[in-house]
Order: C-alpha cells, then sequence, then structure tokens
C-alpha cells in the first residue's frame, strides 16, 4: 500500500514532466567518456535516502558499467540517515560490491554528515571523510554485517572515525578522494612552491537528481511533508467552507499529493497521522460557526500531539514543527474566522429557517456577543439596539452572513414604522 500510495503520487506529479525531459537526459547520461584516461562518476546523495535515491544509485552504477572509459563510481554523501527498510539498504549495499567497477563514498565537503544507514551505507564501501564532517548516530545497526554493531549510537568526526575504522582516511576534496582510488591515472605536476604532487587525469562527471524527481526527493523530507500535511488541511478547509476560492482548493490538493507521497516514503506512526487528520474534523466544526470555541482547542491539541510523534523514530525539524503548530494555531484562531465572516459577510446562504428559532444568550449581548441556538454557538448582535443578558431566552429575528440578529422573547424594540404600516393597512382595505 505504502509503495501503490508513492508511485501514484509520482505520476500525479510528474508524469507530463518527466515523459518531456526524460528523452534529453537519458541521452546525455549515456555518453561516452570523452577523455581516452578515463572517466569517473561522481553520484550526488543529499537528503534522507529514500526509495528514489536508492534507485538513482543502482541505475547510475548500471549506466557506468555499461559505458566504455568509465572508471569508477564515488557516492558523494551528505545525508542524516535512510528511511528504506533494512532489506532495501542491504540489497542495494550487496549490488554495490558485486558492481564491476569500484564504487567507494566520500562523505562531503566539509560539514556534511552520515547519519543512521547513511553511516552504514558510507562504512561498507570504500570511504573517505572530508574535514569538519560527522559520522554515527547508529543505535540499531541494520544491515548483516554492520561495523557499527559494538559502536554504538555515538557521532563522531573524521579523525575518530579514521580511528575507529568506520572509514579508511580524511581526503579535504573529491579530488583527492579520486586519486586514492587503486589504479587511477594521475599525472604529476608542481605545486606553487615548486613541489611535486599528484593530480587526477581523468575528468569528473557529477549526476544529481533531475529536477522533476528531486522534487518528490523533497517533499519525502520530514520537514516538507509534514508542512505540506498542514498546509493541505488549512487550505482544503478555507475551500469548503468558503466556496469558490478555487486557487487555495488547487494548491491544497497539490500540497495534500506531496505530503501523501512523503509521508508514505517515511516511517510514520498511524495513530499521529489520525490526530493529525481528526483535528481537521474539529476545526471544521467551528470554522462554520466563525467563532473559535472548544472544538478549535480540541483540534490544536490534537494537531500538537499528531505532530511531535508524527515520525517514527525521529521528529521532524524543530523550525518545521514550531511553523506548523504556530501557524495552524493562528490560522485558526483568527485568521481562519476572519476570512469567513468576509466571504459571507453578505449573502445569508441558505440559513433562513433559522429566522424565528429561539435561544439562549451565552453572555450579556450589547450590542454583540454569543448566542446558542439549536444546540450551536453564534455570533450575533441584538436586534434594534435592544439589549439581552446572559442567559436570556431569545428569537433570531434576521441574519447577515454568519452573525445572527437577535431579540428578546419579550419586551423587543419595536419599530414605530413598521407600526404605521400595520395601521394604515386595515384602512386602505375598508
Amino acid at each position: 500500500m505504502r509503495r501503490l500510495v508513492r508511485w501514484a503520487s509520482i505520476s500525479a506529479i510528474v508524469a507530463s514532466i518527466t515523459l518531456v525531459g526524460a528523452a534529453p537526459a537519458s541521452a546525455k547520461e549515456s555518453a561516452g567518456c570523452p577523455n581516452p584516461k578515463g572517466c569517473v562518476r561522481a553520484v550526488t546523495i543529499n537528503g534522507f535516502i529514500d526509495e528514489i535515491n536508492v534507485d538513482f544509485i543502482e541505475r547510475a552504477v548500471a549506466e557506468v558499467e555499461e559505458i566504455d572509459g568509465y572508471l569508477a563510481v564515488v557516492l558523494v554523501v551528505d545525508s542524516p540517515g535512510s528511511v528504506v527498510p533494512a532489506g532495501d539498504l542491504q540489497r542495494l549495499v550487496d549490488d554495490l560490491e558485486d558492481a564491476t567497477i569500484p564504487v567507494s563514498a566520500w562523505v562531503g565537503p566539509s560539514g556534511a554528515e552520515a547519519l543512521g544507514g547513511a553511516a552504514e551505507l558510507v562504512a561498507s564501501l570504500p570511504s573517505s571523510m572530508s574535514p569538519n564532517s560527522r559520522i554515527g548516530d547508529v543505535s540499531t545497526p541494520t544491515l548483516a554485517e554492520s561495523v557499527f554493531e559494538e559502536f554504538g549510537g555515538r557521532i563522531v568526526d573524521e579523525k575518530a572515525a579514521v580511528k575507529a575504522g568506520l572509514v579508511d582516511r580524511v581526503d579535504p576534496l573529491l579530488g583527492d578522494h579520486v586519486l586514492a582510488i587503486p589504479d587511477m591515472p594521475f599525472k604529476q605536476v608542481k605545486d606553487d612552491e615548486g613541489r611535486p604532487k599528484r593530480e587526477i587525469a581523468v575528468d569528473g562527471v557529477t549526476q544529481k537528481l533531475p529536477v522533476t524527481i528531486q522534487l518528490l526527493h523533497t517533499a519525502a523530507s520530514p520537514g516538507v511533508a509534514y508542512l505540506a500535511l498542514g498546509i493541505a488541511i488549512g487550505l482544503l478547509l478555507l475551500e469548503f467552507f468558503t466556496a469558490g476560492i478555487g486557487v487555495a482548493g488547487v494548491v491544497g490538493a497539490i500540497c495534500a499529493v506531496m505530503s501523501a507521497y512523503g509521508l508514505a516514503a517515511l516511517p510514520v506512526r498511524p495513530w499521529a497521522l489520525m490526530l493529525c487528520v481528526i483535528s481537521a474534523f474539529a476545526f471544521g466544526i467551528d470554522i462554520q460557526t466563525a467563532i473559535p470555541r472548544v472544538w478549535t482547542a480540541i483540534g490544536l491539541v490534537l494537531w500538537s500531539v499528531g505532530s511531535i510523534f508524527l515520525f517514527d523514530g525521529f521528529r521532524a525539524p524543530w523550525l518545521s514543527l514550531a511553523t506548523g503548530v504556530g501557524g495552524m494555531a493562528v490560522t485558526m484562531m483568527s485568521g481562519m474566522p476572519a476570512m469567513v465572516r468576509s466571504r459571507f459577510a453578505t449573502p445569508t446562504l441558505g440559513r433562513d429557517w433559522m429566522i424565528g428559532r429561539e435561544g439562549t444568550a451565552v453572555n450579556d449581548i450589547d450590542p454583540e456577543g454569543t448566542v446558542e441556538v439549536d444546540g450551536g454557538e453564534w455570533r450575533a448582535i441584538t436586534n434594534r439596539a435592544t439589549p439581552l443578558k446572559a442567559g436570556d431566552p431569545l428569537r433570531v429575528a434576521g441574519i447577515d452572513g454568519l452573525t445572527l440578529e437577535v431579540e428578546p422573547l419579550e419586551g423587543a424594540a419595536v419599530d414605530y414604522r413598521e407600526q404605521r404600516g400595520r395601521k394604515r393597512q386595515p384602512a386602505s382595505d375598508s
């Protein structure tokens, strides 16, 4: 089911774009090596290692194996972890180890990291790290033969990683890593001070995810998937209660598709996701009255708890959580009621049945307040400036958008213009 949701989302977002751009990209990637001494393919791996990245790596290696002149593949890794099942990660490692050309990994550039499953992938290959990079955070190894079994969940820098045997060496630059690959062609040159040094003699070809697929890969990051879910809920609620705003519905639908793909690709706690979805129904109960009440508070509690525990094994970035929870609170407490009241400020839209219904004042109405009619609370204003006390019985005399015009059951102010009209009416009949 998770695979079905992922690939359905892919088709909905990028099918047409991919068909247009696939042919030129494939032709470019399949071109032979222009350097007679050889080429090296550098495959960039950013973000979580998801199924898109696994497929991307496997395809890149398979293509290079069939192209004359390519001597090696280097995975340039900067990843906070892996979100694919352990079996998929193990299959990827096995395929890379069985490749007909050398496949190695470099954690770089400076400041990069390889954590969780990404750390296991790096440690399973001939590898090196750039200065100021990090590796580790593998509390529960997923590979059959993991060097992290006795290392624990620590995160270490490049020097400690070399000492612990997690990587082979420290290479400041990608070129330094390529030079260390066995049998890699090089040429002897001199530096600025006349000292001899080696320089790679092959061409480096960098390969990144295509832009269209990068969109899906971005959607599978926790922060983006979570924020897309929040935006989708907010915009679809706005579209539902303010009919006619087509742009909100379209953008909300796109965010919903992106969120569905991202959440299907990431490890999610079903009960937490259900809390986030149920919160939308709680918000909807109060939105229709344009008054934030107890259901808005319940919805915010459900949304907050669901947000914190949404992902299994890690949390969305704190900035994303703060934005999602804070943004939802502001939207549902202030923004959404104001927009709904503005949208329904003129027509009554099918609420004429409420005229004549009786209810009770929730608080003092002089001239504005809140009333309860047929079990629901509504914003109200007194008709003809007749004040009401909390608990007083009342009658709905008119409706202005989502605001009820109410009057007391007894002692309501009289419009003498109407009274004179009623007095004149019998005279004209006679």
